[in-house]
C-alpha cells in the first residue's frame, strides 16, 4: 500500500477518525479490517488515528491500533507533534507508559524544539512528565537475563527481571517505598536474589556513564537503587528477615520534631558514594546538600528527587509520613497533622509518630480552638438569619390574608431560654 500522505484518505478512514472520536472501540476494529484503511493514515494536519486516540484519552483504542501495527513515532505532523506528546497532554499516565512501552522515543522535539516531557510540563501534566521521565525499556533490562559470550548462567535470573524492573520504574524514591517493594516481593526477600539484582544495577549505572551520550540522571538512578539494595542485603544478613529493622531505621524520628536522621544520612551517604567523581549531577547535588543542617530544608530526599524525576514540589499536594506517596488522604485521629496513604503505613509510623502527636496537639490547640469559636459564630449567624426570614415570610402571608404556619414556637418568638446556641466540639 502506498505511503499515506497528509489529507489523502479514502471514506475508510475518514470514518475511522470520526469512530476514534466517538470512542467506539469494536467499529475501529472492524473498520481495520478493512483493505481500504491504512492504521498510519494521516488527515489534513499529520495527525494519524493513533495521535487522535492518545489526545483523546482512549486507552483501549491506543492498544487496538498498537496491535494493528501503527507507527508510534511518526512525526508527520504541521508542528512536529509525536503520539507520545499527545499523550502526555491528554494528562493521563496509562496511555504515555503504553507509549513508551511501544517504542516511543522520548527525545523527539517538534517545531518549537520541546520534547513530550517538556510540552506536558507545559500544560501542568506533571504525571506524566514523571513517567517519560523514569522510563527504563524493560528490554535493555532482560539483555542480563541471557548469557553473554562465555557466560555460563546469565547474570540476573529471568524470575527477578520483572521485580526489579518494577522497582526500577517507580517514580516514588523514598527509600521506605523501596525497601516496601522488595518486602512484598518473595523472590527479592532473598540474599543471593538481592546480590545478583544490585551487581546489575552497578552495571547499568556503569554504562550509562561510558555510552557516547552520557545519562548522569539514569546513573544516579542506578546507583540509589543499589545502595538501597545492599543495605536490604546487609538487615537480611542480620537475620531482620522481613526487613522491619530496617524499614523501623528509616522511620526512627529525633525527639522533639521526629526528623529522620538516619534516613537523611542514609541518602547523603548513597551519593557520597557515587562512584564517578567527575559528574555534574554529582557535584550539584553536594553543592545543594553539604551547606545544609541536618533537620533543615532542602533535606536529602528533596535535592534528590528533583534532580532524577524533575518533580517540582506539589504546594496542595499531601504525602504520606511513612513511604512519601503522593496524594495521602488519611490524616492521624489525634493531631491532624500528619497524612498517610492507608493503615498499613500509619501502623508502620505510628511507633515515632506517638513521641510527638502529643506535642503537634498542644501546638495546634490554639488555632483550632480559633476556628471553633468562628465556626460557633457562624452557627449564631445562621440562625438567627433563619429566625428573621421566617418571621418575615410570616408577616407577609398574615398582611396578604392568609393564614400562617404551624410553625415551632421557638421559630414565631425569639427564646428567652438562658441554654443558648449549641455547642461546637472539635472533631
Amino acid at each position: 500500500m502506498a505511503a499515506p500522505k497528509k489529507g489523502d484518505l479514502s471514506a475508510a478512514e475518514r470514518e475511522i477518525l470520526q469512530v476514534i472520536a466517538a470512542g467506539d472501540v469494536q467499529e475501529v476494529a472492524r473498520l481495520l479490517g478493512s483493505k481500504d484503511v491504512r492504521v498510519n493514515c494521516l488527515d489534513e494536519y499529520g495527525m494519524t488515528p493513533l495521535m487522535h486516540a492518545a489526545y483523546k484519552g482512549q486507552a483501549d483504542m491506543c492498544s487496538l491500533l498498537l496491535q494493528h501495527g501503527a507507527d508510534v513515532n511518526c512525526n508527520e505532523h504541521d508542528y512536529g507533534y509525536t503520539a507520545l506528546m499527545f499523550a502526555g497532554l491528554s494528562g493521563k499516565t496509562d496511555i504515555t507508559s503504553m507509549m513508551l512501552d511501544a517504542g516511543a522515543e522520548t527525545d523527539l522535539v517538534n517545531s518549537v524544539g520541546r520534547t513530550a516531557a517538556q510540552m506536558a510540563a507545559f500544560v501542568g501534566q506533571h504525571d506524566c512528565v514523571t513517567v517519560i521521565n523514569n522510563f527504563f525499556s524493560r528490554a535493555r533490562l532482560e539483555y542480563y537475563t541471557r548469557p553473554q559470550g562465555l557466560e555460563r548462567e546469565a547474570k540476573l535470573p529471568p524470575k527477578l527481571a520483572g521485580p526489579l524492573h518494577k522497582i526500577i520504574m517507580t517514580s516514588n524514591l523514598n527509600p521506605v517505598k523501596l525497601v516496601m517493594l522488595v518486602r512484598e516481593n518473595p523472590l527479592l526477600v532473598d540474599v543471593g536474589a538481592l546480590e545478583k539484582c544490585y551487581h546489575v544495577m552497578d552495571l547499568l549505572c556503569e554504562q550509562c556513564v561510558k555510552q557516547q551520550d552520557m545519562n548522569e540522571v539514569l546513573a544516579m538512578k542506578m546507583h540509589y537503587i543499589s545502595y538501597v539494595l545492599q543495605k536490604c542485603m546487609a538487615f537480611l544478613l542480620d537475620r531482620d528477615d522481613k526487613l522491619d529493622v530496617l524499614i523501623k531505621s528509616l522511620l526512627k524520628g529525633r525527639d522533639g520534631d521526629g526528623f529522620p536522621q538516619y534516613q537523611e544520612k542514609f541518602i547523603r551517604d548513597c551519593i557520597r558514594k557515587f562512584p564517578y567523581c567527575e559528574a555534574a549531577l554529582l557535584q550539584q547535588l553536594v553543592r545543594s546538600i553539604a551547606p545544609v543542617e541536618i533537620g533543615n530544608d532542602p533535606t536529602a530526599f528533596s535535592v534528590l528527587t528533583q534532580a532524577l524525576t524533575g518533580k517540582m514540589a506539589f504546594i496542595d499536594a499531601e504525602f504520606c509520613a511513612t513511604c512519601g506517596e503522593r496524594g495521602a488522604e488519611k490524616r492521624c485521629s489525634l493531631c491532624k497533622m500528619v497524612t498517610y496513604c492507608g493503615l498499613m503505613c500509619q501502623r508502620l509510623h505510628w511507633f515515632t509518630h506517638k513521641k510527638i502527636c502529643k506535642g503537634l496537639q498542644e501546638k495546634d490547640a490554639p488555632r483550632l480552638r480559633e476556628l471553633n469559636d468562628e465556626e460557633c459564630d457562624m452557627v449564631k449567624e445562621t440562625a438567627s438569619f433563619l429566625v428573621e426570614l421566617c418571621l418575615k415570610a410570616e408577616e407577609r402571608m398574615v398582611s396578604s390574608g392568609c393564614p400562617g404556619p404551624s410553625a415551632p414556637d421557638q421559630l414565631n418568638s425569639p427564646s428567652t431560654s438562658s441554654e443558648g446556641p449549641p455547642s461546637c466540639h472539635q472533631e
